[in-house]
């Protein structure tokens, strides 16, 4: 098999590309980037040379280049996006184009070569629970709150029409917040872990009581491996790691993992349109295709803590942005 995996050069592409390559010798994997700022090559290096992998630059929106690599492909596993809500707030206009043409442009390609599609989403387009709210489920109604995910809705409404109306063979998947190796340091728990390590303060948002379902990327990977193999055409499928914490506890966990104290800690101002809580009911992919997480959160955030100290270099060219410079050389940007 040969997948087309977009964004494989971000943070849980490239954990696909990995667990892909890994546990598939037979298969191929063509990875679309566009190498943006959480693009990053480095992800992949230990695959450089590995005739299973190839790597092409270039963007979901070019319609000539997408085309003929969809018509290679057997399958697109498409995660590129856009995808920080801070960076849809100041400026939307990019995630407009990518999560939604983008995704249209692969979308009728893959109808035109009639190419099984697997789209990646997020449980952000269902909006925010309340403490007592049952968890996000595949009948949830949608209710984005920011422009991020009002795009990751679009993209998902558009994926699931070419299915009643193309009959294009699709899956969706909207999964918790994920985390783990290669994860991009702007986030929650890589931005605690390297601002600790560098011995800065960690910024929390409000109050910091915001309820997240957290995800250990591995996890996310295999959910995804069982969608594209076993999944059924048209279906949704929520993938949560039932794991639902406060944002303070992640920021105290790590402090203490790293042997901190809550000295480091600096609440700012609430960002706009913060929603409150996010969880997700994953019993459908649970009774349908097996999956249920295996790494809980106390593992994976010692996993993590470990992975970013000893991969200083990497996060450290991220922060100073040198990996940008070397890539640049070498794919003309």
């Amino acid at each position: 098999m040969k997948i087309l995996v977009t964004g494989g050069a971000g943070f849980i592409g490239s954990n696909f590309v990995h667990h892909i390559l890994d546990t598939y010798p037979n298969y191929e994997v063509i990875n679309l980037d566009a190498l943006t700022y959480a693009g990053n090559l480095e992800n992949l290096k230990e695959y450089e040379n590995d005739k299973r992998y190839r790597f092409v630059k270039g963007s979901i929106t070019d319609k000539e280049m997408v085309d003929a690599l969809v018509a290679e492909s057997d399958i697109v596993v498409h995660f590129a996006a856009e995808s920080h809500v801070d960076r849809s707030i100041s400026g939307p206009d990019v995630f407009i184009n990518t999560n939604v043409i983008g995704t249209f442009v692969l979308l009728e390609s893959a109808r035109k070569h009639n190419k099984r599609f697997h789209h990646v989403s997020t449980d952000e387009v269902f909006g925010a629970l309340g403490p007592d709210d049952e968890a996000f489920n595949e009948n949830t109604k949608y209710d984005p709150r920011s422009p991020y995910s009002a795009s990751k809705a679009s993209s998902d409404h558009l994926v699931r029409s070419y299915f009643h109306t193309y009959y294009l063979p699709i899956t969706i998947s909207n999964c918790s917040n994920n985390y783990g190796p290669y994860h991009f340091p702007e986030k929650l728990i890589p931005l605690v872990i390297t601002n600790l390590l560098e011995g800065k303060k960690v910024p929390v948002y409000g109050d910091g009581l915001q309820v997240r379902d957290w995800l250990y990327v591995e996890d996310h990977c295999r959910a995804i491996d069982l969608i594209i193999h076993k999944g059924t055409l048209g279906e949704t499928y929520c993938i949560g790691g039932a794991s639902e914490r406060e944002n303070i506890w992640i920021v105290k966990k790590i402090i203490e993992l790293l042997g901190k104290d809550e000295s480091s800690i600096e609440y700012v101002k609430d960002r706009a349109g913060h929603d409150r809580r996010y969880a997700i009911n994953f019993s459908k992919i649970k009774n349908e295709l097996g999956f249920e997480p295996t790494v809980s959160l106390e593992e994976g955030l010692k996993r993590t803590v470990e992975w970013f100290k000893q991969n200083e270099v990497w996060w450290k060219n991220i922060k100073s942005g040198s990996y940008k410079e070397y890539y640049g050389k070498q794919y003309g940007k």
